[in-house]
């Protein structure tokens, strides 16, 4: 990684060629009768080639060897990777999880792949429309081995560990508070460097997308140019064995290669791996009174058919100001006819600040209430509300999906990792009301 830099910009037209080439790039157009280098020019689509030009997604890759070249892909095992969403009955209740359990390098190695947990989910991925979210826990760099989701994209959100990120299209280091995004099709291999534990948001069909800004204007939430892909780095190695891990139908399958995939030289377009610190994002709040939807805080969308219907948001509560007058500031308590699944990456979370812990999670299905526990509820009742700091030294997030989503047995048994009294933070709740009471004057 030493001397590498990123290219700029969200969705821009990116073009990078490693140092070492000079050149790479032919000029004039995307596939000359002989490439520089003796290169193969190969396309990955992200879009369907008729799509308008606004959200067309291609990039062309120079390649020592093209990807073709492999022998034929073999099923795997899955282990906990799924997309069966009938495995147990329904569940409407609300679902808190313990921080998910990171194996032990001394009882088992456990690489990326081998790592990912699916724990809800809804569509489908042979109709292109749907949604899942996985876990991943590891402890082990992949060697001589890369993953393909042929499904969709993955949202990455690092919790513990830093992970680095080799892509056909370069190295991405991602660090927690930070995300990156791997889209459809994209091979990549993961370094971890020690124990690792993280979110995927995946959605099927559909990529992300900058949120419109509406009556915002031109700055605000995530600004386009703190996006960031890798700049080419290739390696030219011959390997008795390289696993590819492909990702299809919900199904794992494997194939093997006598030659690395990290092996292009140069590239160009706008469909890319990317990375975003969550630092970067610019928040939009309430200055007068009460409490603004979370979709303000939206970075990034992957929209459906239906106007202003998301397939799926990724949404995040960065440290801000409450400044909101005569005003209960915390979350309102709510029903909605989305799922939000939230995960926290640091700190406490405002409005249950015991119980929902830092690489664990909850859910909250179509219509079931929830809201701030009792002790929140309380103590922000009787507050003066003063300026104050919100969410200070912490990072929690929402994965809100117009999907009803199904919770898989991993998730309701197996992980052994639900909070059976989660229910049980909003027992001391009780009734206020007061048939006798009189507005006072102001």
């Amino acid at each position: 990684m030493a001397g590498l830099k990123y290219l700029s910009g969200f969705g821009n037209e990116l073009t990078s060629e490693d140092p070492r080439c000079p050149g790479a790039l032919p000029e004039g157009q995307n596939n000359p009768q002989v490439c520089p280098y003796g290169l193969y020019a190969e396309q990955l689509s992200g879009s369907a080639f008729t799509c308008p030009r606004s959200s067309n997604k291609r990039s062309w890759l120079y390649r020592i060897l093209p990807s073709v070249r492999h022998k034929p892909f073999t099923a795997m095992k899955c282990e906990d990777l799924t997309e069966s969403w009938n495995e147990v009955d329904p569940d409407p209740n609300q679902l808190r999880w313990l921080p998910f359990t990171i194996p032990k390098a001394a009882e088992k190695k456990v690489c990326f792949v081998a790592g990912l947990h699916t724990l809800c989910g809804a569509g489908d991925s042979k109709s292109r429309n749907g949604i899942a979210i996985h876990v991943y826990s590891c402890n082990t760099s992949m060697t001589d081995s890369c993953f393909q989701n042929s499904d969709g994209d993955f949202l990455v959100v690092p919790q513990q560990g830093e992970i680095l990120i080799t892509t056909e299209f370069g190295k991405m280091m991602v660090e927690p508070n930070e995300i990156c995004v791997i889209q459809q099709g994209m091979r990549f291999s993961v370094d971890v460097f020690g124990e690792t534990r993280g979110y995927i948001l995946e959605v099927y069909g559909a990529h992300f997308e900058l949120p419109d800004l509406g009556p915002i204007g031109a700055n605000g939430l995530a600004n386009p140019r703190d996006f960031l892909a890798p700049v080419a780095w290739y390696e030219d190695r011959t390997v008795n064995g390289y696993t590819i891990v492909n990702k299809y139908q919900g199904k794992l399958f494997s194939c093997q290669q006598d030659f690395s995939p990290f092996n292009v030289v140069a590239w160009h377009g706008n469909y890319t791996p990317y990375k975003y610190n969550l630092e970067n994002f610019m928040v939009i709040n309430c200055v007068a009174f009460d409490h603004a939807d979370p979709s303000i805080f939206t970075v990034l969308t992957a929209k459906s058919t239906r106007p202003g219907v998301a397939i799926a948001d990724f949404v995040i509560f960065p440290p801000r100001w409450g400044v909101a007058d005569h005003t209960f500031r915390p979350p309102y308590y709510h029903r909605n006819c989305m799922s939000e699944f939230m995960g926290l990456i640091k700190g406490h979370y405002e409005a249950k600040e015991e119980g929902f812990q830092p690489g664990g999670g909850s859910l909250h299905s179509i219509m079931t209430p929830h809201g701030p526990d009792g002790d929140c509820f309380e103590k922000n009742s009787t507050s003066v509300l003063t300026p104050e700091r919100v969410a200070e030294g912490t990072m929690a997030f929402m994965f809100e999906s117009s999907f009803s989503m199904a919770v898989t047995k991993w998730g309701l048994q197996t992980c052994q990792r639900l909070d059976k009294s989660y229910y049980k933070c909003w027992e001391s709740l009780k009734s206020h009301f007061n048939p006798n009471w009189k507005p006072t004057s102001k």
